[in-house]
């Protein structure tokens, strides 16, 4: 559903020299969910997980990409009853169905239909969009109109379509660090398309990991005027600067829907990081904010201490503006 941006790992991707030839950089990139990722972790000796993951990207998108036609989530979308999902699916539902709750339906992974419909998604766009279809598309939207049944997804709107793009890039980047973490690996750092998570330290050059976060460029250029250090935490960045669409009338709409009216939004807020445990709640709570706007987002912060915030958004005179809320780090 969303495709999120704003995050570049700022350290050197390089073997430490001889002084320090104990502690290995064990770094690798490729291809994941879509996007990019990168994997490093430091240790006495190196490794090569290349396979193992392979495997882990493997099992998440059999799981709940709406990209394969016959991933789990596909199939259920497609009405198939007979579904039984597994822990992956589980602990993203999960987390999608408390935040959904929390955010007063902020954050719905069913508006995916919507998504398609204005041509954000994996399906094709409806090409008579208009109010009327709008609120006939509308009727099955709602996280509440779906439960978990042991282990299968029960639906009562046959057409409700459950899209967890806007979470599971950060789910996957959890996956990632507790796989690092059964190894017993202490520092590490791990990213997929923007969403990021750190633990420890770059131990061989004895500084944190440290991360920019992207400035909302809308001419594709790519910048960072705020750099952060991350420790033992958790990083995702939503935002609308460079997923969006121009309408006839000159208008710049967003991929991000409201999930209330079902239409793309049209905010003063062109960014948000959220810094918290996991990544995939980061992942969640930053579409949402961005959903919400800032003047809710601020009231939401109030009562979620824990989740550490920043905000870009433009003023009324069109200028770009930033806020940092619940100790969003400076540096």
């Amino acid at each position: 559903m969303i495709r999120k941006i704003g995050i570049v790992i700022l350290i050197g991707l390089f073997v430490s020299c001889k002084k320090e030839a104990k502690l290995h950089l064990n770094y690798t990139n490729g291809k994941a969910f879509g996007t990019t990722f990168s994997a490093q972790f430091i240790d006495d000796k190196e490794y090569d997980f290349s396979t193992s993951y392979d495997s882990l990207i493997a099992v998440i998108n059999r799981s709940m990409s709406t990209y394969i036609k016959d991933s789990d989530i596909s199939r259920i979308n497609s009405g198939d009853t007979t579904v039984t999902i597994d822990e992956h699916f589980v602990n993203v539902f999960t987390t999608s169905k408390k935040i959904y709750e929390e955010t007063n339906g902020a954050f719905d992974p069913t508006i995916g239909i919507l998504v398609n419909a204005w041509d954000f998604g994996p399906e094709g766009k409806i090409t008579s969009l208009d109010s009327l279809k709008i609120d006939s598309l509308l009727l099955s939207v709602g996280l509440h109109k779906v439960t978990l049944k042991g282990d299968r997804i029960v639906k009562k709107d046959p057409k409700t379509y459950i899209d967890f793009n806007a979470l599971a890039k950060g789910y996957g980047v959890d996956v990632f660090a507790e796989f690092f973490e059964s190894k017993g690996f202490k520092n590490y750092l791990v990213e997929i398309g923007g969403e990021i998570r750190g633990k420890g330290s770059n131990v061989i050059k004895q500084k944190p990991w440290r991360i920019g976060v992207e400035d909302p460029n809308f001419d594709d250029t790519q910048s960072y005027s705020k750099i952060i250090s991350l420790h033992d935490e958790a990083m995702a960045t939503s935002g609308g600067y460079r997923k969006y669409k121009i309408d006839e009338n000159g208008e710049r709409y967003i991929h991000i829907l409201n999930a209330k009216t079902g239409y793309p939004l049209k905010s003063n807020l062109l960014a948000v990081s959220i810094i918290t445990n996991t990544c995939m709640e980061a992942d969640a709570y930053a579409t949402a904010l961005m959903s919400m706007g800032l003047e809710d987002s601020k009231k939401f912060l109030e009562t979620h201490q824990e989740l550490k915030a920043y905000f870009i958004y433009e003023d009324q005179n069109k200028e770009l503006k930033t806020l940092s809320v619940n100790g969003f780090p400076e540096k």
